[in-house]
């Protein structure tokens, strides 16, 4: 966990809007995904590229991960956005549509074709059934892919699901994915909450991704972060009940069996405590 890296809140900010990427560098998000797909009309792809590249440049923008989503593989602009974004060389290249690992390769060997920096890693929006099927494969495809991202919109829209409370029609996909993520390593942020409006909603949705084990989640609104923030990061009790247990841990190690409050603890125990501790100095590390 010493290389752990917080993605509570990553924010889509659409590249042709000026004043969007100058308000992106006061947000408190752990990441910014600058976009070049969904957000940005046609006419405007080209500036939008421009713009996002020289945000990366910039250096404006403290400790926040910086990304970049190009269009995807099969549009005009891909192999433009492509070449520009490894030029950037941002922390990551975020690619819409990712449905097999053959995928994964050629993504990976035109970010080396175009020289993109080591530092620069892939980030693989999952988000139809074929990407829920073939996750593992996904994931597992190239040591350069660090994140999987939810694409939850286009995969309920693939499923002909309904958007409802809880997400039952998207569970057994999003279960997949976190499957896939976890077995090969890789980080994963839940897909985004479209109704900014509603906040309790919103905030249900947060809980529901961290008890899955999600890493945080990807946002629309600058006003989702807090929420976001504080949702995937360990509460003060958690983070109490993780110095314990391994307190207890070494206190009694060689005892034969250790307690703390009453409960036993093992070295699962202590591999989640680890763990707890490693998250919470990173945010106070990043936010400090």
């Amino acid at each position: 966990m010493a290389d752990f890296r917080p993605r509570r809140s990553v924010l889509y900010m659409p590249s042709s809007n000026a004043r969007a990427l100058e308000k992106a560098k006061t947000i408190p998000c752990d990441g910014l995904i600058l976009d070049l797909e969904d957000a940005v009309a046609p006419d405007a792809k080209p500036a939008a590229r421009e713009a996002a590249c020289a945000a990366v440049g910039s250096g404006e923008y403290g400790r926040r991960e910086l990304t970049i989503r190009i269009n995807g593989s099969d549009t005009e602009w891909h192999a433009d956005d492509m070449a520009a974004a490894c030029a950037a060389g941002p922390d990551a290249i975020v690619v819409p549509k990712v449905d097999s690992a053959a995928a994964v390769r050629s993504l990976v060997e035109a970010m080396e074709r175009h020289g993109a920096p080591d530092r620069t890693t892939l980030w693989a929006m999952v988000e139809t059934p074929v990407a829920m099927l073939h996750a593992e494969e996904i994931a597992a495809a190239s040591d350069r892919l660090s994140v999987l991202v939810m694409g939850t919109n286009d995969l309920a829209k693939e499923l002909y699901a309904e958007h409802v409370p809880g997400r039952q029609p998207l569970l057994a996909g999003l279960g997949l994915a976190l499957l896939a993520a976890r077995a090969t390593g890789k980080a994963i942020i839940d897909g985004v909450y479209n109704d900014v409006k509603n906040l309790d909603g919103f905030l249900a949705e947060c809980r529901q991704g961290r008890e899955m084990g999600f890493d945080g989640k990807t946002l629309i609104h600058p006003g989702q972060v807090e929420g976001a923030n504080e949702a995937f990061a360990p509460s003060a009790q958690a983070v109490e009940d993780a110095r314990g247990i391994l307190a207890a841990w070494e206190a009694g190690r060689g005892s034969g069996v250790v307690t703390y409050n009453g409960r036993m603890v093992e070295n699962l125990h202590v591999e989640s405590a680890e763990r707890v501790l490693a998250i919470h100095e990173a945010i106070t590390a990043l936010e400090g």
